[in-house]
């Protein structure tokens, strides 16, 4: 019985997990840390963060605003699938408004993916993110912007359902706001399978049990 009461905690935890991550908001979030790579002015993504509680990594796709470590504010998330399938989906986003602003955070969805590959480049990486939203708004060089080519060729290869856009809550205003970020959020079939496979482990053991007992 210990072992299936285990398993069910387990799988509370899980479905408890992507409730944080939904659609929508206010969540509760906190400014945690840093990877400790910097330009020589700014630290650059990858960042640490907490979503009600529960550790997040954050990219920043917003230069034109701050974050300090240990803020808390209250946020709203929206999953980038969902609001690309839906009328005016980047209403609560900070870029919603620019034209192409689907096509620009799903290229920053895809650049996000390419941090833990590119260890040694998260400067440009950070810049082309910045750049995305903010044209100008970072330095540029060849670098930043063979990631910006890239970003625009190969941003169909995601699931944009695995992605969200955590932003502070409305009204939105362009500046003097906290910045905005990009989170990567557990797909729904995943997170399904995972419970799935925990609730079997759970019957074969209890089963188990009772045939020892």
């Amino acid at each position: 019985m210990k072992v299936a009461r285990l398993l069910g905690f387990l799988v509370v935890a899980f479905v408890a997990a992507p409730f944080a991550h939904a659609d929508g908001g206010p969540v509760n979030m906190v400014f945690t840390g840093v990877n400790g790579v910097n330009d020589g002015h700014f630290y650059v993504s990858p960042y640490t963060g907490t979503m009600n509680g529960q550790d997040v990594v954050l990219f920043c796709d917003d230069i034109a605003n701050e974050v300090t470590f240990n803020q808390a504010w209250p946020a709203n998330v929206t999953n980038l699938g969902t609001a690309l399938s839906t009328p005016n989906g980047f209403s609560d986003t900070r870029y919603g408004g620019l034209l192409n602003s689907g096509t620009l955070y799903q290229e920053a969805a895809w650049l996000t993916t390419q941090f833990a590959s590119n260890q040694g480049d998260y400067v440009n990486l950070q810049y082309a993110l910045w750049n995305l939203m903010n044209p100008g708004g970072a330095p540029t060089n060849s670098d930043e912007q063979n990631w910006l080519t890239l970003a625009g060729l190969n941003y169909s290869s995601i699931d944009p359902s695995s992605f969200s856009i955590v932003t502070n809550i409305a009204p939105v205003y362009a500046t003097g706001q906290v910045q905005e970020f990009i989170v990567n959020t557990p797909e729904p079939g995943v997170l399904a399978l995972l419970l799935c496979g925990l609730l079997l482990i759970a019957v074969v053991l209890q089963r188990g049990v009772r045939a020892t007992a």
